[in-house]
């Protein structure tokens, strides 16, 4: 396959950083657009500052695809109205000028993947979701519906245009496993609250692999739930964990306690709601998961 040149907001990123990693390992010139004084890592830039609505249009002519992925980290901080704020405008700003300085390029990227979320989905238990379910309710759902909608002007202009709904990503240097590793180690990992919430997860490696599925995939747009093809409960996942670090999970985290930490509703929204994704397009276009199972995606991520 011919080198191709890719654009990647948000590289510094988890995600980010390791499709960047990919592309440049496959000799494919990856476009790095960042903000003003951010590091160029030594290679291209497009420097963009979403606050004055700026963007280097010029850098970002002739690419093959672009990769949209910046945004405020939405477990940051806890939420109260300023920081929602926050969380919305740096998704819809940033998505609002990429799309419409793509749209009014000469030569135009082929394809657009646009950061998303099965946050779209929110609570709702026990029901199997795929990308033909509607949103859900709260401001996560809303914040996917804006978000999502904010890339309208570069579908319009005919750029092939998907949105990762991406899940919970396991990788042992950043995400869940990342900041609660450690606790597991020490034997003090436990299910949160009855456990019987839905996790959909997917491991980084599978993450990065979708996202250049998606770029070779012609005719691939819209939706895309980015997870894999089984959900496990929030018990099962912690005994999952529990087994690869050998250690026990007996504890038991009383729903309360995050909420003092981080407040009642980033609480309720990232650790109890319950989303049982399916990756249905994925699937159906046959994309190859490495990490099917939740153990052999942990043990891949704890390098175990």
């Amino acid at each position: 396959m011919a080198a191709r040149r890719i654009a990647i907001t948000g590289s510094s990123g988890l995600i980010g950083g390791a499709l960047a990693r990919a592309l440049d390992a496959d000799g494919d010139e990856v476009v790095r657009v960042v903000r003003p004084g951010s590091s160029s890592a030594g290679g291209a830039v497009a420097r963009w500052d979403v606050e004055a609505g700026t963007i280097d249009a010029a850098a970002l002519e002739g690419l093959d695809a672009v990769v949209h992925l910046a945004g405020e980290g939405i477990a940051e901080k806890r939420w109260n109205d300023e920081q929602k704020r926050r969380i919305l405008e740096s998704r819809t700003k940033g998505t609002t000028l990429l799309a419409r300085t793509l749209a009014e390029l000469s030569a135009p990227p082929k394809v657009l993947v646009s950061g998303s979320a099965i946050g779209y989905y929110g609570d709702r238990g026990d029901e199997v979701l795929d990308e033909t379910s509607g949103p859900g309710k709260g401001f996560l759902s809303d914040l996917v519906v804006a978000w999502e909608a904010a890339a309208q002007p570069a579908a319009d202009a005919g750029i092939r245009t998907a949105f990762i709904r991406t899940g919970i990503v396991l990788d042992g240097d950043g995400g869940i496993l990342g900041k609660t590793g450690v606790l597991y180690k020490l034997g003090l990992g436990g299910r949160l609250g009855s456990g019987r919430q839905w996790m959909s997860w997917v491991s980084l490696t599978d993450q990065v692999a979708a996202i250049r599925f998606i770029i070779e995939r012609d005719g691939l747009e819209g939706p895309v739930n980015v997870t894999g093809p089984a959900p496990v409960t929030n018990a099962e996942f912690t005994k999952a964990v529990g087994a690869v670090v050998h250690r026990p999970t007996f504890l038991a985290v009383p729903r309360f306690a995050p909420a003092l930490l981080v407040g009642k509703e980033l609480a309720e929204n990232l650790l109890f709601a319950s989303q049982r994704v399916q990756p249905t397009v994925l699937e159906r276009e046959g994309i190859p998961f490495e990490h099917r199972e939740v153990t052999a995606a942990v043990r891949s991520a704890l390098g175990r």
